[in-house]
């Protein structure tokens, strides 16, 4: 399979090319990058530096159209639009990881993003590139939009909960803790600002909480409101999502586990982590740099009626060139894992 990525001198475009290299099934056919035409990659990705040859060229399409099959949009949100609709128009395979054509609804992103789509007949052509919930579609999808790194951790958690109508729709509130690979390599976010830091931002009305109820509202069937609110902690990878909700009725520890393993046993890149023993009970994103593991775990308040699912992942991994890998793997019929068989990096 012959890919190309759009927008790659990035944290995600680099971290997509990362696990492009070393896939069996790919050949890495063209790279773009607006400033860096004619660089090698791996004079702006030095990770890459032995594993291809290959120099960025600038974006044309004809081109892009001849040497791949499927191509990747790496590019910053509210640049994507255009791109992704003249690849899709060639008949190329598309896998946005822009948040330009994950939401369906065109007045969503005047509301979440503040500007007009230029293109709303487009939205209704996107799959929300999740496979552990949309894998079917995604199978049959020419494009797939990768979801917010925020919102698939969260509403993974969440989503066996809704489905098994456990819990109180209007009052979902998700907590969630980024490390500063978030904010893109270009957020010029110096060293002596993040150090130390636990600092909330956007505490209100944040971007991925539009996805999130997007989706959860899918699984429930009418319409659900979260509450989001994210915090920038002194880490560079991961998230972590502490997701309160409040339970309709009592249940019993062993009923959560039998429906999380009926949600995600048989799922490749979920892990459930609730472990009575050890220092290490709850999802911690340090144990998940590097890896396209989504963790997921509870903890049950009988006080308050509350259930606590905590869910952690990488966000530039399962939170966006994973997905993006995973999802490439789905729609071409490769084997789900192929170029993400990594474990986690340990000590980090």
């Amino acid at each position: 399979m012959k890919v190309g990525v759009v927008g790659a001198s990035g944290y995600v475009g680099g971290e997509t090319l990362r696990l492009l290299v070393n896939h069996p099934d790919v050949e890495i056919s063209m790279v773009t990058s607006r400033q860096h035409v004619g660089e090698y990659l791996h004079r702006i990705q030095p990770s890459l530096k032995g594993f291809t040859d290959l120099t960025f060229s600038e974006l044309d399409y004809d081109k892009l159209t001849d040497k791949c099959d499927v191509v990747f949009t790496a590019v910053p949100h509210g640049t994507a639009t255009e791109i992704v609709k003249a690849l899709y128009d060639r008949g190329v395979k598309v896998i946005d990881l822009s948040a330009d054509y994950r939401l369906h609804n065109q007045d969503a992103y005047d509301k979440w993003y503040g500007w007009e789509h230029p293109h709303p007949d487009y939205l209704e052509k996107s799959v929300f590139g999740v496979p552990e919930l949309h894998r079917e579609e995604i199978k049959k999808a020419q494009l797939v939009s990768c979801p917010g790194c925020m919102a698939v951790t969260s509403m993974l958690a969440l989503a066996p909960l809704i489905k098994n109508d456990l819990i109180d729709t209007d009052h979902i509130i998700v907590d969630s803790k980024i490390g500063s690979s978030g904010a893109g390599s270009g957020s010029g976010t110096a060293h002596a600002m993040r150090a130390g830091v636990i600092r909330p931002y956007k505490p209100a009305k944040h971007r991925h909480t539009g996805e999130i109820e997007q989706e959860l509202s899918e699984i429930a069937g009418s319409k659900i409101r979260v509450s989001m609110s994210p915090h920038a902690v002194d880490v560079v990878r991961g998230i972590l999502c502490t997701n309160h909700t409040f339970l309709k009725k009592d249940i019993e520890e062993k009923e959560l586990w039998k429906i999380y393993r009926q949600a995600y046993g048989e799922e490749r890149f979920v892990r459930l982590i609730r472990d009575k023993k050890g220092l290490y009970k709850f999802p911690d994103p340090k144990f998940l740099v590097g890896s396209n593991f989504c963790d997921i775990g509870f903890d049950l308040d009988e006080d308050n009626n509350r259930l606590i699912a905590l869910s952690a992942s990488d966000n530039l991994m399962k939170g966006a060139a994973g997905s993006a890998i995973q999802n490439m793997n789905v729609m071409c019929g490769f084997d789900e894992m192929d170029g993400l068989r990594y474990t986690p990096l340990t000590p980090v």
